[in-house]
């Protein structure tokens, strides 16, 4: 970038030109004074005599952020669509991002094993060879369910696991680690099987930056599921490739700000990368608040490789969720969040981040983590306060709703009855994640006469994403197609990075041509994202 030698006085012609022309992401941009004063060009080639005051070079999306992380997902962009649980990210919406070269991740978390395989299997035909992720969710009272999420990536040879919520590693995303890993002629050791770790704490992203554990290598090697070749590779690489910085995001969130927490991490990643030199270093993305170009823009700014959306993807055309929710979500502002009991860590005392608005979940959700820690069990519970949570919450007798639980565990994971059975409190437990795992389902089907219970992950980002689009076409949710917003997030990334450059260089631009506004894409603009 050319930089003036002092302050540049502001562009006096037609701020629609200048904004032209910064769009025009492929081109350089270039900040002249000529005779009739300030003016904005796409081209060195200027007027005799006419000065270059200040240039940007040409920035389209691609060239955001770092460019391994395209070459190692086989992707367009470094732009990742985050796993929603219970399936809401879709088959249909990993299908249409992959397909447009965004990395997607399927929801697999709370979704039963032979829907999952079934899933997968979908997606794996329909794109015939084109990236795309798994969730894998740390599950500490279900660890069935991660076991089965493995075999069955495994399965269907998915190439990269998106590990979320985890507090430590497991046994089951370090075998799905190590499963994949064979060496070249040359002694190089390659991972085939890619994990994305998406973490809020330093210390939990250390255990995925560094070398599996040895104790449960030698575990997985006693078992059989990995052979002696791939025990000893191990040590030559971390548990995972990309390491995702999760600020305040919706769903498992421990709301940090991500410029605190992004700059953190990138610290440790290095500290580590110094320590065991890996052939290659650990890429971190940012995710939590990434709904805007501006969002983006900063993460990038702040050293991010990639950048993970999440709550914004829930609105769109390709999320399994209902209408009705989504239009509660195409209404909510940047503080209509709050804090509730989680389904899959509700003994923990683990939160999740809920929409507030137009649901009372929240509300009722830490009623029910209220009378659990206070009681032993549902026999403990005075009767007054029994019925009240039987008549407003669970409008069913809770000797009911445990019958429920035992044909639901009976199917999905055995042990959890078995466990259950000469323990009250554990009892009580199951009874109330039953309320806590059915509301997401309410909201996803659109259940009526119980919207006031629709448990919706949201975080801030869907206000700020809402605010951006007002007076657009995409304030209309039947708008909003997952692929499409993420070209309008990458393509306005781009454009601010270059308004900043600029105002770096002491450039003062109009007001309205430093605003990307989202108009609708031609298949042109849409489909050449490169």
């Amino acid at each position: 970038m050319v930089t003036p030698t002092g302050a540049v006085p502001e562009v006096g012609r037609d701020a629609g030109s200048v904004h032209a022309h910064l769009l025009n992401l492929d081109r350089p941009f270039y900040l002249v004074r000529d005779a009739h004063g300030i003016a904005a060009a796409g081209s060195a080639e200027h007027a005799p005599g006419a000065q270059v005051l200040a240039a940007v070079p040409p920035l389209p999306p691609s060239a955001l952020g770092d460019k391994r992380f395209r070459t190692a997902h086989g992707v367009r962009q470094p732009y990742m669509a985050g796993s929603m649980a219970n399936g809401i990210a879709s088959a249909r919406m990993v299908i249409a991002l992959a397909e447009q070269g965004f990395l997607a991740s399927y929801g697999a978390a709370g979704v039963v094993a032979q829907r999952v395989d079934e899933e997968l299997a979908h997606i794996r035909a329909r794109l015939r060879g084109i990236p795309f992720a798994c969730n894998l969710i740390h599950s500490p009272n279900e660890p069935a369910m991660e076991r089965s999420t493995v075999d069955l990536c495994l399965k269907h040879e998915v190439r990269t696991i998106e590990a979320s919520a985890f507090l430590d590693l497991t046994p089951q995303i370090v075998r799905y680690r190590l499963a994949g890993l064979t060496r070249e002629a040359g002694g190089k050791v390659v991972a085939h099987n890619k994990v994305i770790a998406k973490v809020s704490r330093t210390e939990v992203a250390e255990k995925f930056l560094r070398p599996a554990p040895e104790a449960m290598v030698r575990e997985l090697l006693a078992s059989g599921a990995i052979t002696a070749d791939q025990a000893e590779w191990s040590r030559q690489i971390p548990v995972a490739d990309d390491v995702t910085a999760e600020a305040d995001s919706g769903g498992h969130t421990d709301r940090r700000p991500l410029v605190v927490l992004l700059p953190e991490i990138i610290a440790v990643r290095d500290r580590v990368q110094r320590e065991f030199g890996y052939g290659q270093q650990v890429r971190v993305g940012a995710a939590g608040g990434i709904g805007t170009p501006d969002a983006a823009a900063a993460a990038f700014a702040l050293g991010a490789a990639y950048v993970v959306t999440g709550s914004i993807n829930q609105a769109t055309v390709e999320a399994a969720q209902s209408w009705e929710t989504k239009r509660l979500l195409a209404g909510a502002g940047v503080t209509d969040c709050d804090m509730a009991p989680s389904a899959d860590m509700f003994e923990m005392g683990v939160e999740v981040q809920v929409l507030k608005r137009g649901t009372m979940f929240a509300a009722r959700a830490k009623r029910l983590y209220d009378v659990y820690r206070a009681h032993d069990g549902i026999e403990s519970i005075p009767a007054a306060e029994r019925a009240g949570l039987e008549e407003r919450i669970f409008q069913r007798p809770l000797d009911e709703v445990w019958q429920d639980c035992v044909r639901f565990f009976q199917e999905r994971d055995p042990e959890q009855i078995s466990r259950a059975h000469d323990n009250s409190k554990r009892r009580m437990a199951l009874i109330f994640r039953w309320y806590l795992g059915l509301s997401s389902g309410w909201s996803i089907s659109g259940t009526e006469g119980r919207v006031a219970d629709y448990q919706v992950w949201c975080g801030p980002a869907m206000g700020a994403f809402n605010n951006w689009v007002e007076g657009t076409y995409l304030a209309a949710v039947e708008n909003r197609h997952a692929a499409e917003l993420a070209t309008h997030v990458m393509r306005g990334a781009a454009f601010t990075s270059r308004v900043n450059q600029l105002r770096l260089a002491g450039a003062r631009l109009p007001a309205r041509a430093c605003s990307y506004v989202p108009a609708p894409l031609d298949s042109g603009a849409w489909r050449n994202q490169e």
